[in-house]
Order: C-alpha cells, then sequence, then structure tokens
C-alpha cells in the first residue's frame, strides 16, 4: 500500500495477532505475574485522571447507532478526555456541540494527511479542540516512499503548528520491520524535524514487534507524548488494559520523568466496547507504582 490515507478498512486491518515476542528484548516489557499487570504493585505514583483518555475507534460499533449516548456513558465512567477517529457523519462543529454537552473534550485526533485539503484538516481540529493530531497508519513497500511519507508529516506539522496544535505519528508493529536493513520508524525518526512531529507510542504494537518501549522513549526523548495503552496476553492476544502481561507500571515508572500529556485507552476489536472503556479507566485511575 502506497496511500497513507486513513480508511475504516486500514483501521480494522489488524484483527488476527501476532504470537510470541519475537526476542528478548520485549521481554523487559513484560510484567513477572499477573498480579503486577493488574495494578497490583505497591508505590505512590499514579496517572492524574486528567490525563486519561480513550480512542474513540474502540467504540466505533456503538457510535455508528448512537454517537450522543455513547458519549454520555464515557462521561458516566469519568472520562473527560477523548481521542477523535472521525465524525461519525456529524460535522466538526456538530460533534463538538455533543462533546460539551457531556463535558467532554477531544484533546486529540486520529487524521490521515490525505483525508481532505489539510487547511480543513487543520479547521476541524481547531473547532473539535484538539492539542494533538496524530497519522494512525501508514505503509509503504520501499524505503524511498517512507522518506517521502516523512517530508509529508513534517509539512503538514507545520500547517497544524501555525494553528497552535502539535502534530505526530501512530505506530503499529510493521514500522519496526526492516525494509532493506532500514526500520521504517528509523526514518520516520530521522526524516522529521523533531520540533515539529512527535510521537503518540502505541505499546500493545511496540511489543508485539520485539521493541522495548521504555527503550523507544529514551531514545526518542522528549518526542512521545502519548501513550496508547492496550494490553497483551503471552500469546499475542489484545485484551483490556490491565488482563495481559504487559508491565504497564513498569512502563510507566521508567518513563514518568517524560511529562506525558495523555494515556490512551484502546483495544482494535473489543467484545464489549463500554466494558473494555470502563476497565481501561478503572486500571489507569486506581494503578500505583
Amino acid at each position: 500500500m502506497s496511500d497513507s490515507r486513513l480508511t475504516n478498512s486500514q483501521l480494522s486491518r489488524r484483527t488476527a495477532l501476532r504470537g510470541l515476542l519475537a526476542g528478548t528484548v520485549a521481554a523487559g516489557a513484560l510484567a513477572g505475574s499477573a498480579g503486577v499487570a493488574a495494578g497490583s504493585s505497591a508505590g505512590w505514583r499514579r496517572i492524574p485522571r486528567s490525563k486519561i483518555s480513550i480512542q474513540l475507534y474502540t467504540l466505533r460499533t456503538l457510535l455508528e447507532h448512537d454517537v450522543e449516548d455513547t458519549l454520555r456513558e464515557l462521561a458516566a465512567i469519568g472520562y473527560r478526555k477523548v481521542e477523535m477517529a472521525g465524525t461519525y457523519g456529524y460535522s466538526a462543529a456538530e460533534f463538538r456541540e455533543l462533546l460539551d454537552k457531556h463535558g467532554l473534550r477531544a484533546t486529540s485526533s486520529h487524521v490521515g494527511i490525505d483525508d481532505g485539503p489539510l487547511d480543513s484538516l487543520v479547521e476541524d481540529a481547531q473547532t473539535l479542540g484538539n492539542q494533538y493530531v496524530a497519522v494512525p497508519f501508514a505503509d509503504f513497500d520501499t524505503i524511498a516512499e517512507w522518506r517521502t511519507f516523512a517530508d509529508q508529516l513534517t509539512e503538514a506539522a507545520k500547517a497544524f503548528r501555525a494553528a497552535g496544535i502539535r502534530f505526530g505519528y501512530h505506530n503499529h508493529d510493521h514500522e519496526f520491520r526492516e525494509i532493506s536493513g532500514t526500520k521504517p520508524f528509523d526514518v520516520i525518526a530521522e526524516c522529521t524535524d523533531p520540533r515539529l512531529v512527535y510521537f503518540e507510542l502505541d505499546l500493545f504494537w511496540a511489543v508485539d514487534a520485539g521493541e522495548d518501549p521504555v527503550e523507544l522513549f529514551r531514545g526518542h526523548f522528549p518526542r512521545v507524548r502519548q501513550y496508547h495503552v492496550k494490553d497483551r496476553t503471552a500469546d499475542g492476544e489484545m485484551v483490556d488494559p490491565g488482563a495481559g502481561v504487559i508491565d504497564f507500571p513498569g512502563i510507566f515508572r521508567a518513563t514518568q520523568h517524560g511529562r506525558l500529556a495523555e494515556y490512551i485507552v484502546e483495544h482494535d476489536e473489543p467484545t464489549d466496547p463500554l466494558g473494555t472503556a470502563r476497565a481501561g479507566y478503572e486500571y489507569l485511575a486506581n494503578l500505583r507504582w
């Protein structure tokens, strides 16, 4: 695929998850026991509830039928922030009205840089009240194409920065697979202006690719501004935050100095979207390390 446009089909592309971790590097991101993964580690550090968000793609099956009721349920759980993935037939202004009505803020959005004219994308982000906008997916066959895409990211970031919005990229696992000896993620990091393009680090996909999220964070400091928090069983199944083996307390402890802006709950294919939303919020709100 050589088009960075975000489509619903691309977003649902990964219903079949990979198996065991590749290599021992990612083993450092796994908890030593289910108790740790469940957030039972003692300590006094915590995630401020004001930094907990949820990617609305998690709830797309509900939003497609009733946007307002879904937003109402999220607010009742305790969320005050959401990350957008489309407006489900509403204009940006109309969706903003619904968010305001239920005490929610769309501080972040997923937007493909080919989703429309750049000035329109920036205008919609401003209307929604976004502080961060990230490209959620891109995939190319050659490193040359990845370099071209990196240039596009930088140019788009300039337009968003002029509007006071941070612009970045959200990873999956394929960006860490080498093409002609080079990882696409490294191309993005090296070929974009670090003052303009930030990273939204998806912890599940990083671990699934055999990467150590802490080393990614440190190696690209201070560019990682958001985490996607979704969990993984030992055999690669995606599960709700706290239900798997990823050592979130260890990751958060090691990277707390970075002052991340948001910890965003997500699940690509939840069987119970509101159940996932509830489990994710409760896990992050009650986690101590």
